[in-house]
């Protein structure tokens, strides 16, 4: 009886009111079924199976094999969620090329090191924020830019694979009539 009274006072304390207010927001919202749609989703698997192929080739060839991790999420984005403002030619590209730019200007300053990699990713989100290029799978480039101390020639394997997923994804999608890509280039 004495703990619950105790309770209810503390629950008329404003921080307390603040505390439970702030909790509330992590419990989210409840999720709405939606429909899968089976044949899009094969469609989009292809156009990644053929994208990550072609750009593997491109990858491997260049010798930076690892920036395929990367460029398989923005597969995933420019396939599987194609109409998303992410998946859409100005983050792909932009957001690849600010990332790496930014990684490797960091990491011939700074080296290689925990402190580097969460200022890199502190200020490519700012730089993709400013330019509206976000694109998560950019901060991963960013990320390999670092990790590989690959230098500059990463770089170009980079932009050439984005440019190359951008096209292909244009050309693909838009063999199906229930898809156009992109909604927009800029």
């Amino acid at each position: 009886m004495v703990l619950e009274r105790s309770l209810r006072k503390n629950w008329n304390n404003p921080i307390m009111i603040g505390i439970a207010a702030y909790l509330k927001k992590m419990k989210g919202e409840a999720r709405k079924e939606s429909n899968i749609d089976y044949i899009d989703s094969i469609i989009s698997a292809l156009g990644g199976l053929i994208a990550i192929i072609a750009i593997g080739f491109v990858a491997v060839y260049s010798g930076y094999p690892m920036v395929l991790a990367p460029l398989g999420a923005s597969c995933v984005l420019v396939f599987g969620a194609h109409k998303g403002p992410l998946s859409q030619p100005r983050p792909v590209i932009g957001g690849h090329l600010f990332s790496t730019t930014s990684a490797l200007i960091i990491w011939r300053i700074l080296g290689n090191s925990l402190f580097t990699i969460g200022l890199v990713l502190a200020i490519v989100l700012i730089i993709m924020t400013i330019t509206k290029t976000v694109h998560p799978p950019a901060a991963a480039s960013a990320f390999v830019a670092v990790n590989s101390q690959a230098g500059w020639g990463l770089l170009i394997s980079v932009v050439i694979c984005t440019v190359l997923l951008v096209l292909l994804s244009t050309i693909f999608n838009n063999l199906f009539q229930t898809r156009q890509y992109p909604k927009h280039w800029l």
